[in-house]
């Protein structure tokens, strides 16, 4: 274990706990958020764009404890994603790539696995560069998204390649898209390009224009597009693909990802600085750090120190302990949409995912590379 996972094992445990308690209570359904008092949980019935964090939480459960009841819930819930195989929606990434990464040698999440790489290829649009947004979850089709980038990247790799070509496209393309300006292109020194947009929606007469919602200080849209980016240069083939200079133009998006993020626990909203904070995207930049820092380079050691700084703050500060009247193991103060007011102080099923999913790897428990 490193040094970074020193003094949390408690933290793993507590957290692994609550997933327990959390199957529990939602039974078949899905669980969303949870209110920061009582620990309740909104649940859905097919899981929405957060199902497969579900299921990748009780896979995580499953190697923690190695129990074979735990793995058949895990692979029962895994099972119940497939009807998102065939939804149109760039989602399918969150969806079925954590859903189904963490299972390890399952087979049968590998063969849901695969079989939503190749429908995701399929819904490549090469005119547009990109997999488009989709309209299974309302709205208009034609949006290029930073949360459409996460998953779909190391989805689309394991469809041969064809689907590293796509990867490659799909991520570099939304950089194109959401920072407005390629940064390897710019001379060192120069002004990095304009903030982030998370949203844009492609229209045939005038091209692709900006969207209000989400904002551009939205926390979560740097913590997606900096863990879309470690997923593509932790794995050589993607690293290499794309534009000229590709590799470099990551290393150089990390940097002004990074340089961009409050820390170690940003506001939900830049514009909001007094406004909630989002835990959850926290919890995602840690995961990308953890992944960065696998990456040989002269800064994979102040990667893994900062994930270290944001996990141990996290567990210090966020995550509910034993003797309160909260239940343990909730990672607290996660905003799923401060703009609409909705659950700005709650526990949600994704920020569970990836504080676990950082836990497990710095205790061995899973190859954060390969999830």
């Amino acid at each position: 274990m490193s040094a970074a996972g020193a003094g949390l094992g408690p933290a793993l445990e507590a957290v692994m706990e609550r997933v327990a308690v959390t199957a529990e209570a939602v039974g078949p359904r899905f669980p969303l958020y949870a209110a920061p008092d009582d620990g309740r949980w909104t649940t859905t019935g097919r899981g929405s764009w957060t199902g497969g964090f579900w299921a990748g939480l009780l896979w995580l459960r499953a190697r923690y404890t190695g129990a074979e009841a735990d793995r058949r819930a895990a692979a029962a819930c895994t099972a119940r994603l497939e009807p998102w195989v065939a939804a149109d929606t760039a989602t399918r990434g969150l969806i079925l790539w954590y859903g189904t990464a963490p299972a390890g040698d399952d087979a049968g999440a590998a063969a849901l696995r695969t079989r939503a790489a190749r429908a995701v290829l399929a819904a490549h649009d090469r005119e547009l560069g990109l997999v488009p947004w989709g309209d299974a979850l309302g709205g208009p089709r034609l949006l290029a998204r930073v949360d459409g980038v996460p998953g779909t990247v190391p989805l689309l790799a394991g469809a041969g390649p064809q689907g590293v070509a796509a990867a490659a496209e799909h991520l570099h393309r939304h950089l194109d898209l959401c920072l407005g300006a390629n940064p390897a292109a710019k001379a060192p020194g120069a002004p990095a390009p304009a903030v982030l947009t998370p949203a844009l929606r492609f229209d045939a007469g005038t091209g692709w224009q900006r969207c209000a919602d989400p904002p551009p200080g939205w926390s979560r849209g740097r913590a997606w597009l900096l863990l879309a980016v470690a997923d593509a240069l932790v794995r050589p083939e993607l690293a290499a693909a794309g534009p000229a200079r590709a590799a470099g133009r990551l290393d150089t998006v990390t940097e002004l990802l990074l340089a961009q993020g409050a820390f170690p626990v940003p506001a939900a909203d830049d514009a909001r600085p007094d406004g909630p904070l989002d835990t959850s995207a926290a919890a995602i930049t840690a995961v990308a750090l953890l992944k960065l820092a696998r990456v040989p380079g002269p800064r994979a050691a102040q990667y893994a120190d900062r994930a270290g700084v944001i996990l141990d703050r996290l567990v210090a500060r966020h995550v509910s302990g034993p003797g309160s009247w909260r239940p343990p193991g909730m990672l607290l103060d996660g905003c799923y949409d401060a703009g609409k007011d909705l659950a700005v102080r709650h526990e949600l099923v994704w920020g569970d995912f990836f504080l676990a999913l950082a836990l497990a790897a710095l205790h061995g428990v899973v190859d954060i590379t390969r999830i």
